[in-house]
């Protein structure tokens, strides 16, 4: 079961969707997925949305949401010898991306390296900023025009693998290894086992937008109750301890006036009953995810930020743990399942003529 998981996560994980580029993905998700959930639908934003119903007459409605877009770059101009200049999609450090490997999804998808200056050329060990860094598409400057037009999307281009002790290592486990896992648990529980109707919204523009994809999405499936899950920092030397988690020791909860309380504390009390390994962290205003967004949209949304560790984030090489990966699957299992969670969220709701 564990190596069907993580061949899934990395399945998952290679399909193409830089920020802004979301719904190209639309297609290969479905491929994936084939008949295991019903495709309800790719939103305006880009948003791609699966259901699974519990077949129960006015059941209450979960939403677990896990974004889908990855860091990535623009072409911004095709310059003399096919050279492309680039912006970053999302929060990219320059520091990662001189002779990275990247595909470049033009009309066709074409392999690029991010030129990276010689240290024997090099004044100074300043690095050029990301917008300053170019890509060597090998072509021509008119073939390139032809094949690249200007706002094509760039991605990292990375294999995927393993480290000892469980680690997976590769691109986009931020937040596509998350996204991953919630499938994987919908799609293992049997719809008489579930307490609501479950959404799972692989939502957009989470790295490039403050709001993110899932305030819009909400409008359209106005979930009683929400599981927003994303990646956590992980512990590694010379880090804080309150500003990170540590690995191998299952999911973490945010506890945060961002979110909502009473279900991160019924959430922790679940993952204490079940006994599902976790983390609780304190994060005061804001958790730095979609919860915070989704929290407050519509006419409110309780919500539940919860964390997988990751290191690396932001690279094209990050690596998360099968053992929080399994964590999560038995905390998503046990939240959709959940016959308390789903009275208890739905019982105070005012409902309006």
């Amino acid at each position: 079961m564990r190596e069907t998981l993580k061949d899934f996560i990395f399945e998952l994980c290679s399909v193409p969707s830089v920020s802004g580029f979301e719904a190209r993905a639309a297609g290969a998700l479905c491929d994936i997925l084939g008949a295991s959930l019903e495709h309800v639908f790719t939103d305006g934003v880009g948003n791609h949305v699966f259901v699974k119903r519990c077949g129960k007459q006015g059941a209450p409605r979960v939403l677990i949401d896990a974004h889908v877009d990855e860091i990535g770059m623009m072409v911004t101009d095709v310059c003399d010898g096919g050279f492309l200049r680039v912006a970053p999609l999302g929060g990219i450090d320059p520091s990662i991306m001189q002779a990275a490997d990247v595909i470049i999804y033009g009309k066709e998808a074409l392999r690029g390296v991010i030129v990276s200056t010689p240290p024997h050329l090099r004044e100074g060990d300043t690095l050029p900023a990301a917008d300053e860094m170019l890509v060597d598409t090998g072509l021509t400057q008119k073939r390139a025009e032809e094949l690249i037009p200007l706002g094509t999307p760039i991605a990292f281009s990375s294999p995927y693998g393993e480290l000892l002790n469980g680690k997976l290592v590769g691109k986009c486990f931020d937040d596509k290894a998350c996204a991953a896992c919630a499938l994987w648990a919908v799609i293992n529980t049997p719809a008489e086992s579930l307490a609501a109707d479950v959404y799972i919204m692989l939502s957009a523009v989470e790295e490039t937008n403050r709001l993110g994809g899932v305030a819009a999405g909400a409008f359209s499936v106005k979930p009683d109750y929400a599981m927003v899950i994303d990646v956590n920092l992980a512990r590694v030397p010379d880090t804080g301890a309150f500003e990170t988690v540590e690995m191998d020791k299952g999911v973490s909860l945010s506890v945060s006036a961002a979110t909502d309380v009473r279900l991160t504390r019924k959430v922790e009390a679940l993952c204490v009953e079940k006994e599902i390994p976790h983390t609780m962290i304190a994060a005061p205003s804001s958790t730095g995810t979609n919860a915070i967004s989704l929290n407050l949209t519509e006419c409110g949304v309780p919500t539940v930020d919860v964390g997988l560790p990751l290191a690396s984030m932001h690279t094209y090489n990050e690596v998360i743990s099968m053992n929080d990966c399994d964590a999560l699957v038995r905390l998503v299992e046990e939240f959709i399942a959940s016959r308390d969670l789903a009275d208890s969220m739905t019982s105070g709701r005012v409902e309006f003529l």
